[in-house]
């Protein structure tokens, strides 16, 4: 009898034992759970700051004083400004429509007209054409040039394009870089060219009608 529970005492205690060891081991802390990897697909890019261009066309307005270009044939003049006019300038035949003054702002109404007689150089001619003016400074305008003397062979051409007027002076350029700038002069207009080897010349552009 003594032996029989003796045994079963063992046996209890083996028992123990091996459950004290399963706990130990269930126990055991869990691996980390791996984190589920990112996406593959690339960040959105930040939203790209609007930048706000202000582009003006230039008028290609003839060569600048000695320059050999082929002459450019003349454009037909902007409908809707006013009466068609056909006059010679530089010894070219010149078509425009100048608005009538008192439809621009008061402003601009100075550089509204037809201002010619004017030279660059006492070989080149010039005259200006500024034949309407928008709100926003946007001048419509015709450019002749030429020698001055009909027998003299040289570039001469009739040319239309767009001009700003900004702080009292009207501006455009050249297709090969050359700057003109125009401010009043009492009813005229003065000129300054200034070529892209920073030549500079100067005319008086008189008012005619």
């Amino acid at each position: 009898m003594l032996r029989t529970l003796v045994a079963f005492l063992m046996v209890c205690q083996i028992a123990a034992a091996a459950a004290q060891t399963r706990g130990v081991i269930e126990q055991q802390p869990l691996p980390p759970v791996p984190l589920a990897p990112s996406s593959s697909a690339p960040a959105a890019p930040p939203p790209q700051e609007r930048v706000l261009h202000l582009q003006r066309d230039p008028i290609a307005a003839g060569p600048a004083p000695d320059a050999a270009t082929a002459p450019s044939p003349a454009a037909p003049p902007p409908a809707g400004e006013g009466p068609s006019s056909d006059r010679v300038f530089c010894d070219q035949s010149v078509s425009f429509r100048v608005a009538p003054s008192e439809s621009v702002p008061d402003r601009y109404q100075p550089f509204i007209g037809i201002f010619s007689d004017a030279s660059w150089t006492p070989q080149l001619c010039a005259a200006l054409i500024v034949q309407n003016v928008q709100p926003d400074g946007t001048a419509s305008i015709v450019y002749a040039f030429g020698p001055m003397g009909s027998n003299v062979r040289a570039p001469r051409g009739v040319l239309n394009g767009t001009g700003v007027i900004r702080d009292g002076e009207l501006r455009f350029q050249n297709s090969d870089g050359s700057q003109y700038v125009f401010k009043p002069l009492y009813s005229d207009l003065d000129g300054r060219l200034t070529t892209p080897q920073g030549q500079s010349y100067e005319a008086v552009f008189k008012r005619t009608f």
